[in-house]
Order: C-alpha cells, then sequence, then structure tokens
C-alpha cells in the first residue's frame, strides 16, 4: 500500500502507445463505471473495462498484459456505447491484446491467444468468421476435445454453426485490410 508521501511513477510510454494502438484517448475516461456495469462478462474478468481503463492511465503495463481480462472480452462494444466520452473500450482491448502478443507477455489465458489466433486467420483466409472451422482447429490446437460436446452439438442441430461457410465477395479486400494492418505494426 502506498503511503502519502510517495510518488507513483506513470509510464507515459505505454499510455501513448495503447491510445496510438487503439487510436483512442484513454485519459478520456472519468470512471463513470457505465462500461462495466454493461459488460456482459464483467463478472468473469478480475478488473473489468472501467478500472482496465484506469490502470492503463496509472501506466501498469506488465499487469495489464498478464491479464486474463483482456482475452475474456468479448468485444461486443457494449462499453463503448454506454461509455459518455465515447472511448471505443474493444479496441482498447484489442491494442492490449495486439501489444502482448507483439511483447511476448506471459499471457493469462494461453488457449484464448489460441483461439484468437485462430479467428484472425480464418477470417484472412476464408474472409468471413466460419464458426466450424474455428471451432474445429481450435479443438484440434488445444485437444480439449471432449468439452462442451453437448451445447456444440446443439449450435449444429439448431443450425446456429454452418457446416459449409458462405463465399465471400471481394475476398482481396479482406486480404488487403490484413496487409495494412501489417504493415501498420510494424511502424
Amino acid at each position: 500500500m502506498l503511503k502519502a508521501c510517495e510518488l507513483i511513477m506513470i509510464d507515459h510510454q505505454f499510455v501513448q502507445q495503447i491510445n496510438h494502438l487503439s487510436e483512442q484517448t484513454i485519459q478520456l475516461c472519468y470512471h463513470c463505471h457505465k462500461c462495466t456495469s454493461g459488460c456482459p462478462v464483467a463478472t468473469e474478468m478480475d478488473y473489468g473495462p472501467d478500472r482496465i481503463l484506469r490502470m492503463i492511465q496509472l501506466g501498469e503495463k506488465d499487469r495489464l498484459l498478464q491479464s486474463s481480462d483482456i482475452w475474456l472480452c468479448a468485444s461486443c462494444e457494449t462499453c463503448g456505447t454506454r461509455c459518455p466520452n465515447e472511448i471505443d473500450i474493444a479496441r482498447v482491448m484489442d491494442g492490449l491484446r495486439q501489444l502482448a502478443l507483439i511483447e511476448g507477455a506471459i499471457i493469462a489465458e494461453p488457449s484464448s491467444t489460441k483461439f484468437h489466433k485462430l479467428f484472425l486467420y480464418v477470417v484472412q483466409n476464408m474472409g468471413r468468421m466460419h464458426e466450424a472451422s474455428v471451432l474445429l482447429a481450435h479443438k484440434l490446437w488445444t485437444l480439449n476435445l471432449l468439452s462442451d460436446m453437448d451445447s456444440g452439438a446443439m449450435m449444429f442441430i439448431k443450425g446456429k454453426v454452418p457446416l459449409i461457410p458462405r463465399p465471400v465477395k471481394r475476398r482481396s479486400e479482406i486480404k488487403r485490410i490484413f496487409d495494412i494492418t501489417r504493415i501498420k505494426n510494424r511502424e
């Protein structure tokens, strides 16, 4: 615990890095907690969206990059729609995940990073998300073959997870987005 006379050294470079990666201004957050109160996965998180923004403001880079919270985020954008300062917190989470991968941070949820990489790989190669491909690849990569078989089977039966992907028009544009992102990340 900090004493009243202790100084807190804030890593401003980290704050700016996340601002740049997410194209957001995290300093605008005044912690009204609306983002966390609307987050559907906040109960599973250690910190929640509001505290994550505060931790960025305080420069707690190592703690955040190793947190499972950045990988648990569903990117549903509920938090951003509730933010009175229009901070797109889903983009902030993307920036944190991106930085964690770039810096080789020890990830609290390794299977989540596998899922994240598989998701992007499928979108890049098929032009859109195809749940069955990601599900099969994730099961094989993690060797977690039998968990959630009952709910997965019900999703297939109800037609929620199509076995054959629908073709995408202008897949070259999707490839171009990934190429631009790859170049931007090198800058």
